[in-house]
């Protein structure tokens, strides 16, 4: 029995902040098991969550390739803070990088986070840019936690992360599917910072608000929500189709929250069925009123881990997909992603 030390980066559509998970995978009678050896998130200086935010998209191609760089030794150098810090060396790193562009049905992605420059900071081979052979291969690039879902959280009979977007896997006969159920905090969080704030700190803004019933309609028809799987969201969809409705109904703030907690909730009722359970991770895992909303209308039996697995289930599985890589072994799974086939995404760097 082989065991991989990997450490996994995850920076997610918020641009809040990245987090970095080093855990230890085995595999014994051919299942995977894993153990979270130290984990931690490391806060975003604000110029640089601005760029990432607010500027990536804007920028030249000059000076897109010298941020895309200059981010990838920003990353390496948080790693180096973590392995001194815990008294740990992986035998890899995994890096997810911050999207900046998505729209697969152009064959167009970009995880800006050069992986050449994490390895040579950090002189530990790095595996990055997960998505581009999948996307390459007819497929969404995305979601890319499934496999960690599907081999070490299948217990569950759905895994929801709630993040910038959120997004399910659930077993289907003996297919794993996966898909973005709806744009969460990156709509919520571009109204909060309008009063100052990073965040609807356990929804309390969107529970003193009222429900727009024609504006929750509104949201409910975008064509997005009625095309089969295999799909993924990215900034561009939001930035087109969400916030013109947001802007254009002319809401209080507390309205408008209420209102978009109520179409997450009902986005997720429609993809799940009554009774059965939910593994809820990320961010929003913390924001107490939506977790009732959904609660509510999905019916489901939602299960709340520890808050080790709730804030770094995405970094510890990219922690995974190294470990997969490693081991010779598909990370993006056709039925998730649509791809002609499965496929070992990411490109190693080694040291």
């Amino acid at each position: 029995m082989k065991a991989y030390r990997s450490i996994g980066l995850m920076s997610g559509t918020s641009v809040d902040g990245l987090d970095v998970c080093c855990a230890t995978f085995t595999k014994e009678s051919g299942k995977w098991q894993y153990a979270i050896d130290c984990a931690r998130g490391y806060e975003y200086p604000q110029e640089l969550r601005r760029k990432l935010g607010q500027e990536v998209q804007q920028m030249s191609a000059l000076e897109f390739v010298a941020f895309h760089s200059a981010y990838g030794r920003f990353l390496g150098e948080r790693v180096n803070d973590f392995m001194a810090e815990f008294g740990v060396k992986p035998d890899i790193i995994a890096s997810h990088g911050s999207t900046v562009f998505h729209e697969p049905d152009k064959k167009i992605m970009f995880q800006i986070g050069d992986g050449a420059a994490i390895a040579a900071v950090t002189k530990i081979p790095t595996v990055s840019d997960f998505r581009r052979l999948d996307i390459m291969l007819g497929g969404q690039g995305a979601p890319l936690v499934p496999i960690g879902d599907n081999l070490l959280f299948g217990q569950y009979d759905y895994c929801l992360n709630i993040g910038g977007f959120s997004n399910i896997s659930f077993r289907e006969g003996e297919k794993r599917i996966a898909f973005d159920i709806s744009p969460v905090n990156y709509v919520i969080n571009r109204f909060t910072r309008t009063v100052g704030l990073e965040m609807d700190r356990d929804g309390e803004i969107a529970a003193r608000g009222q429900v727009h019933e024609e504006l929750l309609n509104s949201l409910n028809a975008l064509d997005y929500y009625a095309k089969p799987w295999p799909k993924s969201l990215g900034r561009e969809w939001v930035e087109r189709q969400v916030f013109p409705l947001l802007d254009a109904a002319g809401l209080s703030l507390e309205d408008t929250l209420r209102t978009y907690y109520e179409h997450c909730a009902h986005q997720l009722a429609r993809v799940t069925a009554p009774g059965k359970s939910l593994l809820v991770t990320g961010g929003g895992a913390y924001n107490k009123f939506l977790i009732q909303r959904m609660e509510a209308l999905s019916n489901c039996q939602v299960v709340i881990p520890e808050p080790a697995i709730i804030e770094y289930k995405e970094a510890l599985i990219f922690a995974f997909l190294g470990v997969l890589y490693m081991a010779d072994e598909p990370s993006c799974l056709s039925s998730v992603t649509g791809a002609e086939r499965d496929n070992i995404g990411g490109m190693l760097f080694k040291i």
